[in-house]
Order: C-alpha cells, then sequence, then structure tokens
C-alpha cells in the first residue's frame, strides 16, 4: 500500500546503503532528492538506467540534487553492480520491501507467462523539505533521467 502523495511528505526511511552506513530521508534534508526504483541489478534495463542517470549526475549535482537507486538485491550485489557500472551515486538495499511497500512500487508483473510481484520501475522527486513533487511510475527507461532532470532543475 502506498503512502505517497504529491505535496505531502515523502514516506521516511532508514535502509542500508552502499556508503556503509543506514540512510534516511531526514537526513537528506536540505537536497533534493531523486529516488527510483529499479527490478535488479546488472539487468539490461536497469544497467541502461543507472547509466543514464550517471552521465547526468554532475548535472543532477549542480541542482542540489542526491540520486539514490533502490531494489531489493543485497549491499554486496549492489557494490558489485555500482563498481562495475562506475555509478557515482549509492543503492539503497530493501530486502524486506518495506520501502518498495512505502513507495507503492511493488505490482503484478508477467514473464514467459507466469505472474508474479515485483518492483515497478518507478521514480519519485523529493524537496528539499521532504515533501514529495513528482513521481514516475511504469517508467520507460529512454530519456527518463533527462525528463527527472528537467523535473529537478522547475523546483
Amino acid at each position: 500500500m502506498s503512502t505517497t502523495e504529491i505535496g505531502k511528505p515523502a514516506p521516511d526511511f532508514d535502509t542500508a546503503s552502499t556508503a556503509g552506513e543506514q540512510q534516511t530521508l531526514s537526513g537528506l534534508k536540505g537536497r533534493k532528492l531523486v529516488l527510483y526504483f529499479y527490478p535488479k541489478d546488472s539487468t539490461p534495463g536497469c544497467t541502461l538506467e543507472g547509466q543514464n542517470f550517471r552521465d547526468l549526475h554532475e548535472r543532477f549535482e549542480a541542482a542540489n540534487a542526491i540520486i539514490l537507486g533502490v531494489s531489493r538485491e543485497s549491499i554486496r550485489s549492489h557494490n558489485n553492480f555500482r563498481a562495475k557500472q562506475n555509478f557515482p551515486f549509492h543503492l539503497l538495499s530493501d530486502p524486506e520491501e518495506t520501502l518498495c511497500k512505502a513507495y507503492g512500487v511493488m505490482a503484478e508483473k508477467s514473464m514467459y507467462g507466469r505472474k508474479y510481484i515485483g518492483v515497478e520501475r518507478s521514480t519519485f522527486l523529493i524537496d528539499e523539505q521532504g515533501v514529495l513533487r513528482k513521481e514516475w511510475r511504469k517508467v520507460k527507461v529512454k530519456g527518463h533521467a533527462a525528463e527527472v532532470l528537467e523535473a529537478v532543475r522547475s523546483l
């Protein structure tokens, strides 16, 4: 069940990060946050999405925005993925799906005719005060990072 609503405080979190410490939303106040959820480390779409955010990272930084990627993989998996792709931003591990459920990104999916519950690619833009300003659901990777950057700049 999602607890997100545009114009309202975004759900706080306390989640393991590749930064080597727990990451909280409240600890990021004062900077904009791009929180993007993706299904799985090192898969083609997720790799491309991360690379697109990586390639625009300096522009996000210039706009006073932090990027954090979230999936259910372990910190070890995230560290390998991050190192291999040279991501300058950190990844959050949510194996219990606490953060995924708070942001309502768990959805029924289908692969080869088999239905399962998985992470629906989604992105959330949170302002410097922790208020949700924009969300993208059922994200298509192509052009997405650039669209998010424009939204960050317009805040």
